[in-house]
């Protein structure tokens, strides 16, 4: 049953008088009638039009509604760059200790002493594995965190006059929110051409780089899943203009504790703290993207820095060329926790370890998978790879979205589909580190067996969910963000 029929059986068990609890009555004294304490148009002229169920029953709805729901608990996610890999549960339970989860964020920084200690650490932490020395907390999530930094970078050139540099250059494999944050941040894009390879294509990115450049935004790995090889060449280049290098920290799984940003020439990088560093992700948050920069950039990062004086800590407001906040209060301190369990728990080589078993993971998943769908660039991979069923569209009349469709129907969610762009019936793969062989095993099995099928079964698909192939043009524009209660009018589309 889905989220309408649930809504709809509660309703139909309803009965008045049920209670799961009472609140009980106002005891806060006053002289006065509460209707002048509160202004008549905030008043309720009449009781909400909700359920009234008995606490088993309310508990079984919500139950049987979170079953519904996929989750990395659940289910493999092999969501290329999304990073969906495990979340310790420890993590969870350290991160609602009452020290923490109780915090109060307008509390006195003499109160805050223990979590400001831990933010500091944080930020040296992240410091040392991108090998850039100064870092922000603040931003709320990846795209937010590459959003900072290219105001840093307008901030910067600022404070040089250097105002004539409006271009942003992004490769044409990239993150889609790279060029809508150099947009949001008042620059121009320039798309780099991808080479047969994957790779950024040289001579492209040279007639195209010019004294108006300001930044080039790179992921790397890119999310072919392949390391840039030309990469010093490349930041090289920019440096030599007088540019900036961004670096895409979606893809910091691949990577870590074997190769820095920083030391291959990068500027600026922001992190994706709910994936690197397994905080829980999905459904939309909660997020976590704290930025890195070089030191010549430091003065223009977000206030406030935390920074420690003699043996307390402190939040650092005194920064006069700042961009300002980004964020409301410190970041969002609960994932960030959890990436600073992640990192404490693992060390600098469990953090590279990490890294390796990722790549395994996904050369040895690219290695299955070759065998069913085409690969259009040669390997290896890093920590995912992109396959194409361009093929199997054109001779079985099967698509990407008919194949991923047809996982549910397996308990497997779905691979990114039709990204990166410069791939025709895209399927992105990354399995992570946390999955095993014989999950890895089953997943490219279950691929084989889908291209065989007959295309009928696949073209229909799901065909174990309530809801199939909803119209989704019509959802994302007529979105139903919250629930009202059923009424003569919206019954009828309701049944429908």
């Amino acid at each position: 049953m889905n989220n309408t029929q649930s809504t709809q059986v509660i309703f139909e068990i309803s009965k008045p008088g049920r209670r799961c609890h009472r609140v009980p009555p106002c005891d806060v004294p006053t002289e006065r009638p509460l209707s002048e304490l509160i202004p008549s148009n905030h008043l309720a002229t009449a009781p909400p039009a909700l359920p009234e169920v008995g606490e088993i029953d309310l508990i079984r709805h919500f139950t049987n509604l979170s079953t519904r729901n996929m989750s990395i608990d659940t289910n493999f996610y092999p969501l290329g760059s999304c990073t969906m890999k495990y979340n310790p549960k420890r993590h969870e339970r350290l991160a609602a200790l009452a020290g923490l989860a109780a915090l109060h964020p307008l509390q006195d920084d003499e109160t805050l002493q223990g979590i400001l200690e831990i933010l500091y650490e944080m930020q040296q932490f992240l410091a040392e594995i991108s090998g850039l020395p100064a870092v922000s907390l603040q931003p709320a999530a990846g795209a937010q965190g590459e959003l900072t930094a290219l105001y840093v970078a307008a901030a910067y050139f600022r404070d040089k006059g250097e105002t004539h540099r409006r271009k942003v250059l992004v490769p044409d494999s990239a993150h889609g929110t790279n060029p809508a944050s150099a947009a949001l941040a008042g620059f121009d894009t320039v798309t780099i051409k991808s080479g047969p390879d994957g790779l950024v294509d040289l001579s492209d990115l040279k007639a195209k780089l010019g004294d108006d450049t300001a930044v080039f935004m790179i992921t790397n790995p890119n999310t072919l899943g392949l390391f840039e090889t030309q990469i010093t060449t490349i930041t090289d280049w920019l440096h030599a203009k007088g540019a900036l290098v961004y670096l895409d920290g979606a893809n910091m799984n691949a990577i870590l504790g074997i190769t820095r940003p920083g030391d291959f020439g990068a500027d600026m990088q922001h992190y994706n703290v709910h994936k690197t560093f397994t905080g829980p992700h999905g459904g939309g948050g909660p997020g976590s993207g704290p930025i890195a920069v070089r030191d010549f950039l430091a003065p223009y990062l977000p206030a406030p820095i935390i920074v420690k004086d003699g043996a307390k800590f402190r939040l650092n407001y005194d920064m006069p060329k700042s961009i300002g906040r980004v964020r409301s209060f410190f970041g969002n301190i609960g994932i960030l926790f959890r990436g600073y369990c992640y990192i404490r728990t693992l060390g600098p080589e469990g953090l590279k370890r990490v890294a390796e078993h990722a790549v395994l993971n996904a050369n040895y998943l690219r290695s299955r998978v070759a065998q069913i769908f085409d690969i259009p660039h040669p390997g290896p991979c890093m920590h995912e790879f992109v396959a194409s069923v361009r093929s199997l569209l054109r001779e079985r009349k099967i698509s990407a979205k008919d194949i991923c469709k047809r996982l549910l129907d397996f308990s497997f969610h779905a691979p990114t589909v039709y990204f990166p762009l410069v791939v025709p019936e895209a399927l992105m793969m990354e399995p992570t580190e946390t999955e095993s062989k014989e999950t890895l095993d089953a997943f490219a099995d279950t691929l084989a067996r889908i291209k065989e099928e007959d295309p009928e079964i696949v073209r229909t698909a799901p065909h174990t969910h309530i809801v199939s192939r909803p119209d989704e043009v019509k959802a994302a524009k007529d979105q139903k963000l919250r629930w009202q209660p059923p009424t003569a009018s919206n019954q009828v589309s309701r049944e429908r």
